[in-house]
């Protein structure tokens, strides 16, 4: 049996289910070959420091991880446990949704690796960072 990818309904159907994913606010902007956009819906939660408005570091890291996952999960049908994870922090994000664009470096039998950018409203590069993650369970059930 083989993998059926998913659709940009059915990812943001998939996103939807988990309960992190629904409070940051994910909806799809664009899906296919290999690659994922994302966008998260600004909230007033992912404030770090009150006076300055800047994002936490956390969520922008959590917005890496899920934007990369999730571009794994297109092609494989199903999300995937991270094994590690690399972000680079590059200017702070202030208030304001981001978006997040992601791809496939390498989709492997047992580990797969993406990377994903997260820009801020004004299109400016926030974080980016790539992560592994573990495909053969998941390549195991459709195989």
């Amino acid at each position: 049996m083989a993998a059926e990818k998913l659709t940009k309904e059915s990812m943001e159907l998939r996103l939807a289910v988990g309960p992190f994913n629904r409070w940051l606010g994910f909806e799809v902007m664009k899906l296919g070959d290999g690659e994922l956009e994302l966008k998260a819906s600004w909230r007033e939660d992912w404030v770090l420091h009150a006076v300055r408005g800047h994002t936490h570091s956390g969520i922008l890291a959590a917005i890496v991880d899920v934007a990369a996952d999730y571009v794994i999960a297109a092609e494989l049908g199903d999300h995937v446990p991270t094994i590690d994870l690399r972000v680079d922090f590059h200017k702070p994000a202030m208030r304001g949704d981001l978006t997040a664009k992601s791809k496939i470096v390498r989709l492997g039998s047992n580990y797969s690796t993406a990377e994903a950018y997260v820009y801020d409203k004004e299109g400016g590069l926030v974080a980016s960072g790539r992560g592994t993650y573990f495909t053969a369970a998941v390549r195991r059930q459709v195989g």
